[in-house]
């Protein structure tokens, strides 16, 4: 398998991430390969388009109603018949129906609930009320003393993002492009407004932007994750059959530069999954993009501990489909959609965030176009995989001739097993002996090291002096003493 071929269906150009209006942000596949600023732009371009297109429709429909009319009206004495009501009836629906999307975009919904959906909202479970409320009420607090260190644009950030919770909660009946507009809307100004009208320095900025984000987030999570109203939830099944569908594919398939048999990789590997799966769990865009990035430098690691030199981007990307695979993320497509609607935009066009992301939508890609040429096999045996009539890990066993007995494919299957043992041992073995030569090396250096500190610091080993004599026992030796008190004895 030569490496050429394998690089061909992986490998994705640098250039490619980029947004392809050539702006020099990072693009993203959910806006059809343009960056967040652009990619609003092409809407905005869009959008007006088919309003203008929507009425100029309304605007025919009407003189195709009003010519009717008149026409009917001259024609039976300024009586209409039934025959023209019905007319009416159906040319005035169909006017309805063709310029609603003229009223979603020239006017604010103010349509209150219904008493049902405002019952169904104030009693949640008992346990889903409590979980919210707590979590809700730390953000708030943070996000509150956040605020103080801003003094008065502090409080007018926290009264617009009130304001800004409320216009959300009336416009739960718009779809979900509609709300990502007008959160992202809501982002520019409120960066404008800290940047040009109270002149906050730039980094303060982006810090704010990104606990306003966390603040309204938090609360909006469940309304905007995954709605009713999309194919997200479709999407996320799909994935997770086509990544199941695929349990297969092997790292040398993919050609990736990690070793799992070195313990240390092994663990990165591990890390990398389990951070991916994370994401998941997050509820604010921002953390499911540490998610991300924790994931992808975990894979760096490991690139790097097994290649002994660091990674490239070429050795990145098919490492990290090999990942997604392994760990099969839960909705990965509805956090991709979720970080690509309501993340701060700043965050995924530029910075080692933006980057990690654009490559994990570059590999959610790749794993729904993945074929036979990308993992440089044949149509026969990318189909035979696929349906799993074979393995790539029983393909030594498949190649066994079928006139051979069982007791001689028993015998080749557990030679193999003896020998994978074999190795195994092997490799315990050395680590011991390395172990064993360490242990002596270290004894030995604490011998010698001890033997140094006794020679230059060396062991001076004074005679016992003799014990000092008592005052009241004879003293030959220094009879310059005076005699010891005798008692004195007097008659009464």
């Amino acid at each position: 398998m030569s490496l050429k071929p394998e690089r061909r269906g992986i490998h994705v150009d640098q250039s490619e991430l980029l947004c392809k209006k050539g702006c020099g942000y990072y693009g993203n596949p959910a806006w059809q390969g343009y960056c967040s600023k652009c990619w609003r732009e092409e809407y905005h371009k869009a959008s007006q388009k088919q309003i203008q297109e929507d009425w100029e429709l309304a605007e025919r429909l009407q003189r195709e109603e009003e010519a009717a009319f008149a026409s009917t009206q001259g024609a039976q004495g300024g009586q209409p018949s039934l025959t023209f009501s019905k007319f009416e009836e159906k040319k005035t629906n169909e006017k309805t129906r063709k310029v609603t999307t003229v009223k979603k975009f020239f006017s604010s919904s103010s349509k209150a609930p219904s008493k049902k959906e405002t019952q169904d909202v104030k009693a949640p479970s008992p346990a889903v009320n409590r979980q919210v409320s707590l979590e809700t009420d730390r953000v708030s607090k943070e996000f509150i003393d956040f605020l103080k260190t801003f003094n008065k644009p502090g409080q007018e950030v926290y009264k617009q993002c009130k304001m800004f919770l409320e216009a959300m909660h009336h416009k739960k009946e718009l779809n979900i492009e509609e709300q990502s507009e007008y959160v992202q809307d809501f982002y520019q100004n409120t960066a404008d407004k800290l940047q040009h009208r109270y002149k906050v320095p730039s980094e303060k900025v982006e810090k704010a932007m990104d606990e306003i984000e966390k603040f309204i987030m938090t609360r909006l999570y469940k309304h905007v994750f995954c709605p009713e109203t999309t194919d997200d939830e479709k999407k996320d099944l799909t994935v997770q059959r086509r990544i199941r569908a695929l349990h297969w594919v092997t790292p040398q398939m993919l050609c990736v530069p990690v070793d799992e048999d070195i313990p240390e990789v092994s663990d990165m590997v591990v890390k990398a999954i389990t951070d991916i799966i994370e994401m998941d769990s997050k509820r604010v865009p921002r953390d499911k993009l540490a998610c991300i990035t924790r994931c992808s430098k975990q894979i760096f690691n490991a690139i790097k501990v097994t290649k002994n030199e660091p990674a490239s981007a070429d050795d990145f990307l098919p490492t990290l489909i090999y990942i997604v695979l392994k760990g099969n993320p839960p909705r990965l497509q509805s956090n991709i959609q979720y970080i690509t609607r309501f993340c701060n935009p700043s965050r995924l066009m530029t910075g080692e965030d933006g980057y990690y992301f654009t490559n994990l939508c570059c590999a959610m890609a790749f794993i729904e176009k993945l074929d036979a040429q990308s993992l440089n096999l044949s149509e026969e045996e990318f189909d035979r995989y696929m349906s799993g009539q074979v393995s790539p890990r029983k393909q030594d066993s498949e190649n066994w001739s079928s006139d051979m007995c069982l007791g001689v494919k028993q015998m080749h299957k557990n030679l193999d097993l003896l020998s994978q043992l074999n190795e195994r041992q092997d490799r315990i073995v050395t680590e011991a002996k390395k172990l064993e030569k360490d242990l002596i090396n270290w004894t030995d250096g604490i011998s010698k090291e001890v033997q140094t500190i006794v020679e230059k610091y060396p062991l001076d080993i004074k005679t016992k002096s003799q014990p000092l004599a008592s005052i009241d026992s004879e003293n030959v030796e220094n009879d310059k003493l005076p005699p010891p008190l005798q008692p004195q004895v007097y008659a009464g």
